[in-house]
């Protein structure tokens, strides 16, 4: 499990292209038969891919590093499946994600294994994790359930639906709040006017793009911003004390995971665009 520590605003200031990117971006995210997670110390979140491909993974694996008996020990877990088909298998039961498919897992399940339904065509299960005070229930999330919110439109080149997965009018989860981002065709714009949120921070998992198609991804405080150029299945950490937003070169989708002080989506200081630097 790689660990990415948490920065001051006024550290990441001084920071080159390269080491901007060392500390925020995330460049492979699935790695055959392996589960790939991260670790940051921003709000103890952990994401990444698994990717079973000639093999099950077993999730546990990983819970030696956390010094737990378990993985989900002490924390949630949201799952989504941008892959072909595959399976969670959950203490025992089995739920079968097909592409865009969610799961929500409950602190305390013990054993989380997963595999693909065709090693040809493998399952892409991207995950996020953070620390629970309280044990849920395990629910599967298709598309079909979560919860849509459209926003933009084409002549601010923004239009793009909000699937919230793991989320209150969904599912109960203690602090993890999990979505997916899909833009239409024609946009590229994700939140202008961009945003912050003091009180939680946020990893976005940029997906669904061409090879040749790159996301310019925001970030810094509104009067000192800087961008990351992020290529496809790429992920980029987004601490609070940043502005969230994005630009494409052409419309993508993107997976969000949220962990902080509350699970309230709208809870959001928008910056007037006039005032950036």
């Amino acid at each position: 499990m790689e660990v990415r520590y948490a920065n001051h605003p006024d550290d990441y200031k001084l920071y080159s292209t390269d080491t901007l990117r060392k500390h925020f971006l995330i460049e492979k995210i699935f790695v055959k038969d392996v589960a790939n997670l991260i670790y940051s110390h921003i709000d103890r979140i952990i994401f990444g891919g698994i990717m079973p491909v000639d093999k099950e993974i077993e999730l546990n694996n990983a819970a030696r590093e956390l010094r737990v008996k378990y993985f989900l020990e002490r924390r949630e877990m949201g799952i989504i499946n941008i892959g072909n088909d595959g399976v969670v298998k959950v203490d025992g039961i089995e739920y079968r994600l097909k592409n865009k498919d969610g799961l929500y897992v409950g602190r305390g399940a013990k054993d989380i294994q997963f595999k693909s339904i065709d090693k040809e065509n493998p399952a892409k299960f991207y995950v996020s994790s953070t620390p629970a005070h309280a044990s849920y229930p395990t629910v599967k999330i298709e598309i079909s359930k979560a919860n849509p919110v459209k926003l933009g439109n084409l002549e601010t080149s923004n239009e793009r639906t909000i699937y919230q997965y793991v989320h209150p009018a969904v599912c109960k989860s203690c602090q993890l709040l999990m979505g997916m981002t899909i833009l239409e065709p024609g946009s590229v714009w994700n939140t202008m006017p961009c945003h912050t949120h003091d009180r939680r921070m946020e990893v976005y998992f940029y997906f669904d793009m061409d090879d040749d198609t790159r996301v310019f991804h925001f970030m810094g405080e509104p009067q000192e911003t800087r961008h990351i150029v992020v290529a496809n299945e790429q992920a980029v950490i987004s601490p609070s004390w940043s502005i969230h937003s994005g630009v494409g070169t052409k419309n993508y989708t993107f997976i969000w995971s949220m962990a902080g002080e509350n699970q309230d989506f709208d809870d959001m200081d928008f910056v007037d665009t006039r005032t950036l630097k």
